[in-house]
This record gives structure tokens, C-alpha cells and sequence, in this order.
């Protein structure tokens, strides 16, 4: 856990590779947020049943579950704080640009893959705006990169974060007013 008692990037690479998920920490973080932002909720079943993972491990232990709801209330907290204080969980600044970059893609496929499988009434009634996102999410998941210039690129990268940052939080209140009982998706 990082020094805030959050779950960081480097818990949810330890647990995948305990459970043996085929994931990587960012595509986790990624599903697990579009699942929250598109309105599913986790009441009565466990974070990985919900979000279709099943490892290589035996059962998860007591402690994996009890990081896993951790992670899932520290995502619900995040997507809904009033200060906009959502960050996608992504390999810290001190990483190479490339092993960020693609962090940032599998982010962004996790999401949509979280946000399809959250299968709410809410996205039959997305905005023009909200499914334009969607579309540039994609866009983003489906990249591939060619680094140049290592300023104007850590600058691009930076930019892609924050389009990602506002788009998760601009889905979540869509689809979170659209169905009220979502915003109650923990218990």
C-alpha cells in the first residue's frame, strides 16, 4: 500500500501475479473503474466475478479479497469525489515513457471492458458527447506508439491522462444520475 494507505499500482501487480490473472495492474484498475463508471454494481458478488477474471491461483485468500474491496471502494470513492480527484492508476513518473504509455492503453481497454460488462440500462441513454468518449477511448485503446522527441512526448502522454481522467468522471455521472441505485454499487 502507498504511504496514503491506498491501494497503489504496485499492490495490484502483487495480487495478479498471486492470482495468477493474465492482466496487467492498469487493465485491473481500468475494468474495475468502467465497471464502477457505467453503473454495475458489486453488491452480492466479488470483484472478479464481476469483472469476468478468473485466475490461475486456488481461491483467493481472505487478505486478496479484503485488497480487492479495498481497491473497489477506493475506485467508487474516486470516480464520486466532488473535488474531481480521479486519477487512472498507472505506473508511477519515474518509469520509462513507454512502460507508462502502455499502461495508459491497457487502462483504457480495461475500461471499456468494465464499462460493457456493467451492461446498465444507462448506456442505451448516453449522450452524443458521452458516446463520442467512448469512441476516443477506443481510439486510445487501440494504439500503438512511436517515441520521438522524449519532452513532446511525455507532454502527449500527460495530455491523453487527463482526456482519460475527465472521461471516466464524465461517464460515471452520466450513468450514475441516469440509474441513483448505482452510486450505491458496494453493498
Amino acid at each position: 500500500m502507498t504511504a496514503t494507505g491506498l491501494v497503489g499500482h504496485d499492490d495490484i501487480d502483487a495480487l495478479i501475479m498471486r492470482l495468477r490473472l493474465g492482466t496487467e495492474a492498469s487493465e485491473l484498475h481500468g475494468s474495475l473503474c468502467g465497471y464502477l463508471a457505467g453503473g454495475g454494481s458489486l453488491r452480492g458478488t466479488s470483484v472478479l466475478a464481476a469483472l469476468q477474471l478468473d485466475g490461475e491461483a486456488t481461491d483467493p485468500s481472505p487478505e486478496d479479497l479484503a485488497l480487492l474491496q479495498r481497491l473497489a471502494r477506493q475506485c467508487a470513492s474516486e470516480l464520486a469525489d466532488p473535488e474531481l480527484g480521479f486519477q487512472p492508476l498507472l505506473p508511477e513518473d519515474d518509469r520509462p515513457l513507454a512502460e507508462r504509455a502502455e499502461a495508459m492503453v491497457d487502462w483504457c481497454r480495461g475500461f471499456l471492458g468494465g464499462f460493457g460488462l456493467a451492461g446498465t440500462s444507462a448506456h442505451a441513454n448516453l449522450s452524443d458527447e458521452a458516446q463520442e468518449i467512448l469512441r476516443d477511448l477506443g481510439t486510445v485503446a487501440a494504439s500503438s506508439f512511436d517515441f520521438g522527441d522524449e519532452t513532446e512526448d511525455e507532454d502527449a502522454l500527460i495530455e491523453v491522462q487527463e482526456f482519460v481522467r475527465v472521461a471516466a468522471l464524465l461517464l460515471h455521472t452520466e450513468c450514475t444520475a441516469a440509474d441513483p441505485s448505482a452510486s450505491d454499487t458496494l453493498h
